[in-house]
């Protein structure tokens, strides 16, 4: 039986949100030292908060997991052949379940891990100069909400000058700017401390 493109679409988008919503850095607080990532640090369930409250081996691995989830359902959109539209709906849908999963009462990470999953199924080239732009701003400011703002901020550009200017994928286009609002967004407070240079470097206590 041959699926109409419609329902593959649904069922990529619906896909990308329950693997979105996989609470990996969670799950990873509860398992090693029985905390909850929500109630200490940042809040956040993310690979940047796990860093902090359990070190770097278990930053590492939920870091590779969080890059799977958005990548896993775009590459699913594309191999099933349908069309860049629904690709970006499924990325879009993978942010969304790791941002606001329905297991942890809608409150998860911040999107980057998966944001960068979502860019490497969609463009790998652009993922991986956002992620080149990611660890060079690291590297020298040691601010991993600054490298995450600076590096969100230049998705939509490098997405742009990925294609020629005749054969520009506008909905790969979209993406970057939704995610680039949804990375600021989730940054919000990051940014405030970052204006007031109250923002922790690495090593450093929150």
């Amino acid at each position: 039986m041959i699926f109409p493109p419609d329902l593959l679409g649904l069922i990529c988008l619906i896909s990308g949100y329950f693997l979105g919503s996989i609470p990996t850095g969670y799950l990873a607080g509860k398992w090693i030292a029985n905390i909850d990532l929500r109630e200490i640090g940042s809040g956040s369930t993310g690979a940047t908060n796990v860093l902090r409250q359990l070190g770097k081996k278990a930053a590492f691995i939920v870091f590779i997991i969080d890059v799977a989830k958005g990548m896993a359902p775009v590459l699913l959109a594309k191999g099933l052949k349908i069309e860049d539209e629904w690709q970006v709906a499924a990325g879009i849908s993978a942010l969304g379940g790791h941002i606001w999963p329905i297991w942890l009462k809608w409150k998860g990470g911040k999107a980057v891990a998966s944001g960068l999953g979502v860019f490497l199924g969609i463009s790998w080239p652009v993922g991986l100069a956002s992620l080149g732009i990611f660890l060079t701003v690291l590297s020298i400011s040691r601010i991993v909400s600054l490298s995450s703002v600076i590096a969100s901020i230049g998705l939509p550009i490098l997405m742009f000058l990925s294609f020629s200017s005749h054969n520009i994928s506008y909905p790969y286009l979209l993406i970057s700017i939704v995610a680039m609002g949804l990375v600021l967004w989730r940054h919000r407070s990051n940014i405030n401390r970052l204006i007031k240079g109250l923002e922790p470097r690495i090593g450093e206590s929150r």
